[in-house]
């Protein structure tokens, strides 16, 4: 199917670049899978608490005390940190998570990174501040803009998660083998449609400098999200970014990783005023 798209886009955009720009732009858009509810996540799945805020389907685990938000990614679902849930709920934290506009269990349809960070505010403001966050893949540059517009987050753990916003439609462009004029004509039905016609969402929407401890987690081989972005990521945040590389795990099985799970509760679980470099 992919090739067929791909020789499809390559013949109208020689001669029509804004016209296979549209096709990419409904091609972007749509996740066209969503992520299964997988065995293996069903018991954790059906002991939260589900409830639904402006049409999004959002899970609770815990009595409520020392709150941790987890974001997932592209095609997934909050079911994805079982394992983390599990985790989070035998040191006190209670897990709090969502599946985003398109995925999962919310039938809304796909939503930009505004709709995200609405979410994000309305469940710290249902749950209170949260002690920690973990986000993985595109949840990263969706949880750290929330942070970055006053969600309190105390610290953040990034998984296979980048800070280019651009990387979006590079990393699209170069999979479809979409020639340049054909990529500017997608970004520009991505500022049209998406964003009233802003050309500065590509800066807006980057990760930018942060306050909040942050641990970078990535993989040294991961075909969706490619390690080159954990450079990008840590000179973006600043000081307080620290980086742990993987390897062997690639970009979805590092979820599920039980030392990888240990590691990112263990550095949100760290008593504040504690320093970690003495």
């Amino acid at each position: 199917m992919k090739k067929l798209i791909r020789a499809g886009l390559s013949t109208i955009g020689m001669f029509s670049p804004p016209l296979a720009g549209r096709i990419a732009f409904e091609l972007w858009r749509r996740p066209l899978a969503r992520g299964q509810l997988r065995e293996a996540e069903r018991a954790i799945h059906e002991a939260a608490r589900v409830e639904v805020i402006d049409g999004i389907v959002t899970y609770a685990w815990g009595d409520g005390t020392r709150p941790v938000l987890l974001v997932h990614g592209w095609r997934s679902r909050a079911s994805r940190y079982a394992g983390f849930v599990e985790r989070l709920l035998d040191l006190g934290y209670s897990p709090i998570s969502y599946d985003g506009p398109g995925h999962g269990d919310t039938t809304r349809p796909m939503g930009t990174i505004l709709d995200h960070q609405r979410i994000i505010t309305r469940l710290a403001g249902r749950y209170g501040d949260f002690e920690g966050l973990i986000a993985h893949s595109l949840g990263v540059p969706f949880a750290l803009y929330a942070v970055s517009q006053g969600v309190a987050a105390g610290r953040i753990v990034s998984i296979s998660g980048f800070a280019d916003f651009g990387y979006l439609v590079d990393k699209f462009s170069l999979e479809l083998g979409l020639r340049p004029s054909v990529q500017a004509a997608l970004k520009r039905s991505i500022e049209r449609e998406l964003f009233d016609g802003d050309p500065e969402i590509w800066t807006r929407f980057s990760v930018g400098p942060g306050d909040a401890e942050l641990l970078v987690i990535h993989n040294d081989v991961d075909d969706v999200v490619d390690p080159t972005q954990v450079d990008v990521l840590l000179a973006s945040y600043g000081s307080k970014a620290q980086f742990s590389g993987k390897t062997g795990l690639g970009h979805g099985r590092i979820l599920s990783d039980p030392a990888v799970i240990e590691e990112a509760v263990s550095f949100l679980d760290v008593p504040e005023g504690l320093d970690l470099s003495a």
